[in-house]
């Protein structure tokens, strides 16, 4: 009876970031029209207008900003970055990334590479096209951005993968630019590191191409 009485709650699980009427679990369509007039230009091929989002990733920068990743079923993530705090009056930014490739790293030799000479060059060529570094710093070398991204995933999973990323790009039609991200990623598991390279395409998008479902 006592025990009943003074049974106590269950920790709440942790609030999933949200902005722009994004959510874990939500789902979302782009502009069709707008879409099939940027995607000859671009890297990723027959990319969907309807996406569910299937897991949001939340990485603070040193800058006093936020990255937010809204994972989709079609093997990519919208990417909203966010300065001064988490609302839609703070973004900053809109980009729709799909997974180009991804290459498990097996030694620490292979890891110390990518971090020294593969993640940040100041051109990076995919496809026979050149891109150009934008993260630029005082001096020759200009080091990977380093973030610590925590995922929360629909069945109630909760990671934290320790990335080192640099952004490029190109120019396509229209005064716009395709985009490029390369990534070392770094994850604990057990006791073990899963290393990884991650490249992914991306392009800007606005917010008003983006209708919320629901």
């Amino acid at each position: 009876m006592f025990g009943k009485l003074f049974k106590k709650a269950k920790p709440s699980a942790p609030k999933t970031p949200e902005v722009m009427g994004l959510y874990l679990g939500g789902s979302f369509e782009l502009d069709n029209l707008k879409m099939s007039l940027l995607e000859p230009s671009l890297t990723i091929e027959k990319a969907a207008r309807s996406h569910l989002i299937q897991a949001v990733g939340e990485a603070p920068l040193d800058t006093g900003g936020t990255i937010l990743r809204f994972y989709t079923d079609d093997d990519g993530f919208l990417q909203v970055i966010l300065d001064g705090g988490m609302s839609e009056n703070h973004v900053t930014d809109v980009k729709l990334w799909h997974f180009y490739d991804t290459q498990t790293i097996g030694s620490d030799a292979q890891w110390n590479k990518c971090l020294t000479s593969v993640i940040s060059q100041p051109t990076y060529e995919l496809e026979g096209t050149t891109f150009t570094r934008v993260w630029g710093a005082i001096g020759d070398e200009s080091p990977p951005v380093a973030v610590t991204e925590t995922t929360y995933e629909e069945d109630g999973d909760i990671s934290k993968t320790d990335q080192f990323m640099m952004l490029y790009e190109r120019p396509i039609d229209n005064e716009r630019v395709e985009t490029l991200l390369v990534v070392g990623e770094e994850k604990q598991v057990g006791n073990n590191l899963d290393r990884c390279l991650v490249i992914s395409t991306g392009v800007d998008i606005q917010p008003a191409d983006i209708t919320i479902n629901g």
